[in-house]
């Protein structure tokens, strides 16, 4: 009976030895269990029903590749353990420096892997495995089968030539337009099509993309310009979308503010330049507020156009057109619902650079110069929060540019909910989910030069952004009405409350006061400019200042004296300009369009206003970019 027991428990272990070693030999799972169809010399690509919990990369390899590992292992280990029978002292010699090698090569391919597989471990993480998940239900597979096994997706598979594959299950007992479904929203992508190949062994379907924003537009191609000529006054053209369809942003009807949000070389610059030379075309009056002083050389010298680089003077324009808004409220609250807009004054757009160093600066800036009893938050920066806070009616619109437009730099989450047109180039995932959460999933980053995102609406729409040179805009924007002719088509104001006198440099048009009685200045031709020029037009050789209007209460530090003697040049080096030498201010009253017009004359002597001095003094060019960049060239321009 023993003997027959043990005769037993002999012939068991030797079956299960023998589909051990058969198992092991063959590539099959050790414990006999199958968890992919894998075949001996086929990958695996899917999980097999009924298998539960998480299954490995090893169970997708083919039977043949484990096998020849299984083999490589043992004749290792055999090879090492007869080394060391036959040499012993010589093999324990060695094998310090031969682990050591064999570690430091090991790490050292490690972190070469880890650093080239680094994109696809963040597309695993952030696309393929989302897909995964939502092509359980609809190609009823497990959720344990491993994404990568049968969605093949390249990592540029947001851009026009990309194609996505989905290996598909052999018996075809799935819901088609579920898939469609779940690839066109979780990768984000618009006007996809859809091939399938149903036949074989290995089904499959791919996506790829049937329309793309064309991949340049530029302000040169005469059909881009016909574009720009027809689109309404309160609609620039922004660019161009899938199919060639117009992108614009009505300011009066969908959205009075535009935020730009994108990293170094996406284009901020250039975004706001397309659209405040349109603007300026059709009248409007543009207040530059560049810290940065340089973002914007197409608009130096060009009428309805102030341009501040001075923090002092930023300081003063926003304070100045907070209460100009406020001025427009009332005579709009005047007129009525159904009155014209146009009639509380011309149309002022505010392009402010880089406000999340603007901020930081207005709020040092006022810290150094505000006086017991002021208040502790700069006037600026409310003015800059009632202008965004103030509706489409008073026609103030703000173009604003962010490298990363946080609540925070902005003033608070509730004014950056006053920007419903966001246009976001180069973002982060990040950027994406705090400006737009509700357009969700984001749709995936292109370094493609001139590709955005313009979110209006909660609508996302791939836009290729019009690229304008700096000649274009500026010939572009001169091209519009003059300040002569827009002062006269301008009506007057029902009413006229008093302005703060640091408003003193805004048009009369603007301050709602009457054009100053000054002789008509002489016109002269302006040349054309730009590859694309525009028919001359006559513009005054001089833009047209308002009087000093009456003073409203503020703080005494930002009080003037109601009256200035104006200086000569030669004074106002002295006093006021110490830092520059007599024959460069001559120089600049020779060649820089932004020199202060001379306010009297004392013989011979041209005499200057010391307020219009200083301020020049503070915002003047200190660089020479004379130069009109190619579209090539200026694509790195693009921030």
């Amino acid at each position: 009976m023993g003997s027959s027991n043990f005769d037993r428990q002999l012939e068991e272990m030797v079956e299960t030895s023998a589909k051990a070693l058969g198992r092991f030999l063959s590539g099959l799972e050790m414990d006999g269990t199958r968890r992919t169809d894998a075949g001996f010399l086929r990958k695996g690509g899917r999980v097999l029903d009924g298998v539960e919990g998480r299954v490995g990369k090893w169970s997708y390899l083919p039977y043949a590749q484990r096998s020849l590992i299984r083999l490589g292992g043992l004749g290792t280990l055999g090879g090492g353990g007869y080394t060391y029978w036959r040499l012993p002292e010589q093999t324990l010699e060695v094998l310090p420096y031969g682990g050591a090698g064999a570690f430091t090569l090991a790490a050292a391919g490690g972190i070469v892997h880890g650093i080239r597989n680094r994109g696809q471990a963040e597309l695993l993480k952030e696309w393929v495995e989302p897909l995964h998940l939502a092509l359980v239900g609809p190609l009823g597979i497990s959720p344990h089968t491993d994404p990568r096994s049968y969605l093949h997706v390249p990592k540029n598979f947001s851009d026009d030539d990309a194609v996505i594959r989905v290996d598909l299950p052999v018996a075809l007992g799935f819901n088609e337009s579920a898939v469609m479904e779940a690839i066109t929203q979780k990768l984000a992508l618009q006007g996809v099509s859809f091939s399938w190949t149903r036949e074989g062994r290995k089904p499959y379907v791919l996506a790829r993309k049937v329309q793309r924003p064309p991949s340049k537009v530029v302000f040169s191609d005469p059909r881009i310009r016909a574009l720009v000529e027809g689109v309404p006054e309160s609609a620039p053209l922004i660019g161009l979308e899938r199919g060639d369809k117009v992108v614009s942003v009505d300011l009066d009807a969908e959205s009075p503010h535009v935020l730009v949000n994108a990293g170094t070389g996406g284009g901020k610059s250039v975004i706001l330049r397309t659209i405040a030379a349109q603007l300026i075309h059709h009248g409007a009056l543009a207040y530059v507020l560049d810290f940065k002083r340089v973002s914007h050389q197409w608009a130096r010298g060009v009428p309805n156009v102030t341009y501040c680089r001075d923090i002092a003077d930023i300081h003063e324009a926003l304070i100045a057109l907070g209460e100009e808004g406020r001025r427009r409220i009332h005579a709009a609250e005047k007129l009525g619902d159904d009155a014209d807009a146009s009639t509380v004054g011309p149309r002022l757009v505010i392009l402010l650079e880089e406000i999340n160093a603007t901020m930081k600066q207005l709020t040092r800036y006022w810290d150094s110069i505000k006086e017991k009893g002021d208040p502790k938050v700069s006037p600026a920066v409310d003015a800059l929060a009632e202008i965004l806070f103030m509706g489409r009616a008073v026609r103030l619109n703000v173009l604003l540019v962010a490298q990363s437009a946080t609540a925070r730099a902005l003033g608070g989450p509730e004014m950056r909910e006053n920007f419903a047109t966001r246009i976001l180039a180069r973002y982060t995932q990040n950027a994406w989910r705090m400006l737009v959460p509700e357009v969700h999933p984001a749709p995936k980053s292109t370094r493609h030069i001139g590709r955005a995102q313009v979110v209006l609406g909660g609508v996302a729409h791939g836009t290729q952004v019009m690229f304008m040179t700096d000649g274009e805009a500026r010939a572009w924007a001169m091209s519009g009405p003059s300040p002569k002719s827009l002062l006269d088509s301008t009506p007057a104001p029902p009413v006229r409350p008093q302005m703060p006198e640091h408003a003193e440099h805004l048009p009369a048009a603007v301050a709602g006061a009457q054009p100053a009685k000054v002789p008509a200045p002489a016109e002269k031709e302006l040349p054309p400019a730009g590859p694309s020029p525009s028919p001359p037009v006559a513009v005054p050789a001089e833009p047209v200042h308002a009087p000093p209007v009456a003073v409203a209460e503020q703080p005494a530090s930002l009080r003037k004296e109601p009256t200035e003697v104006p200086v000569g040049l030669r004074k106002a080096q002295e006093e006021l300009l110490p830092e520059l030498t007599l024959n460069a201010i001559r120089w600049a009253r020779a060649n820089d369009p932004d020199f202060p017009k001379h306010a009297s004359k004392k013989g011979a002597e041209l005499l200057y206003l010391p307020s219009d001095l200083v301020r020049w003094g503070r915002n003047r060019q200190r660089a020479s970019t004379n130069t009109t960049p190619s579209f090539e060239d200026s694509v790195m321009d693009f921030s």
